[in-house]
């Protein structure tokens, strides 16, 4: 299938026009293809990039909804067949936006096929796949390819922020670090059996989906991986109805007939870091009235830092260095130019919100590329939060029995 124009989204404006354009191929087109469209649009329009991204193709199954959605969402053109997009002359750049078992055979020929890769989280389903998706990268990185894992968190301007305070030696020596991740949408037992409850397509459940993103977060923040874990996990709905028809982001409907889910919907587990850093992490879908609460905090020897998603362009910060009369957690509204992506945005003040760190994501990719730089989170990076994760499962499944991660 094609676009009736094949030049429409691809004329480059003003002073994009001198730029090398790089064309971008995404595979796949629901929530996470709506959010990385979003971010591929806007990223030329906010920041001042190396190079012009071009929205060249989105491929999918469904011949209809995947050109429904290239009109929707801004692509110049449709495919059916993964492989005839990475076959695209005009693709420089392939987005893998699809459940965790195709994330490895889509990443690996994308790469062997000599194109940029950013895959979604988790990287891959296995340890071992994504050990071999790791590999190919090495090998692209050799050409002059880049491979990024879609940790978007990364990207809100307030963690960012944080990360740069760690580094800075503003915590001292860091004690403890807390996540917790909590969603609602399984709370209701008769909620369909979607793919996300099917460890055949998605590898676990809250714990990859959710999991994922608080161990990226932590190993990010400290600057160091999780050296081992004790954990638990449950499975509170057993059974739910098979699912009747396609599912959109997180709704869908479901028959009279039940099917069993084969995943995880909470899992709880401390950690500790090769410093001597203690970790806590929770995630779970089953936490009601939450709909997206990303928390943490970091206590160190001199000071401490929090953050709370749903207020996402707050950070609070505590120096313990301060007079105790006077001292105590501040908030540090994270608009002002001088913190990280806000030079491209708002006056200070004027706050972010989810949809920017895909936008500050494709900055960072489109850099890196132009650049030749080691992307982050990189392909390693996926696969050492991929061995946190198989790590969780081992430690669960030995009635939480303290399970070390290989280096």
């Amino acid at each position: 299938m094609r676009e009736t124009d094949p030049e429409a989204g691809k004329r480059p404006l003003g002073a994009d026009a001198g730029k090398r354009p790089l064309g971008v191929g995404m595979v796949g087109y629901a929530f996470m293809g709506a959010a990385h469209s979003q971010g591929w649009r806007t990223v030329g329009r906010a920041f001042d990039l190396p190079v012009r991204p071009v929205l060249s193709a989105v491929c999918g199954r469904d011949g209809g909804a995947v050109r429904a959605a290239a009109d929707r969402l801004g692509w110049a053109a449709a495919e059916t067949d993964w492989r005839a997009l990475i076959a695209r002359d005009d693709v420089d750049i392939v987005d893998i936006c699809t459940p965790g078992d195709s994330h490895a055979e889509i990443a690996v020929a994308a790469l062997e096929a000599g194109k940029h890769v950013l895959c979604e989280k988790p990287l891959a389903n296995t340890v071992e796949e994504a050990e071999a998706m790791a590999e190919a990268a090495e090998r692209a990185r050799a050409r002059g390819q880049v491979a990024m894992v879609g940790f978007n968190y990364r990207r809100v301007p307030a963690l960012a922020l944080a990360r740069r305070m760690v580094v800075e030696g503003r915590l001292g020596v860091l004690r403890h670090v807390r996540l917790t991740y909590l969603q609602d949408w399984l709370v209701d037992a008769d909620f369909p059996l979607t793919w996300r409850l099917r460890k055949d397509r998605a590898g676990s459940g809250a714990l990859g989906d959710l999991g994922a993103h608080i161990v990226d977060l932590a190993q990010y923040l400290v600057g160091e991986p999780v050296a081992g874990v004790s954990a638990l996990t449950e499975t509170f709905v057993r059974e739910r109805p098979v699912l009747e028809g396609a599912s959109s982001g997180l709704t869908a409907a479901g028959g009279s007939r039940l099917g069993a889910v084969t995943v995880d919907d909470a899992a709880v587990f401390t950690g500790r870091f090769p410093s001597g850093a203690l970790a806590s992490f929770e995630a779970t879908r089953f936490a009601a009235g939450r709909k997206n609460a990303l928390r943490l905090e970091l206590n160190g020897s001199a000071g401490s830092l929090a953050f709370d998603l749903e207020r996402l362009n707050e950070l609070s910060f505590h120096d313990h260095t301060e007079p105790a009369a006077s001292s105590g957690f501040r908030r540090i509204l994270v608009t002002e130019p001088e913190h990280p992506y806000l030079e491209a945005w708002w006056p200070p003040g004027h706050g972010l919100g989810y949809e920017h760190t895909f936008v500050h994501q494709a900055r960072d990719l489109l850099h890196a590329i132009a650049t030749g730089a080691r992307p982050e989170p990189s392909f390693a990076d996926g696969l050492s939060v991929q061995r946190v994760l198989a790590a969780v499962e081992e430690s669960a499944a030995k009635n939480s029995v303290y399970t070390l991660i290989p280096a």
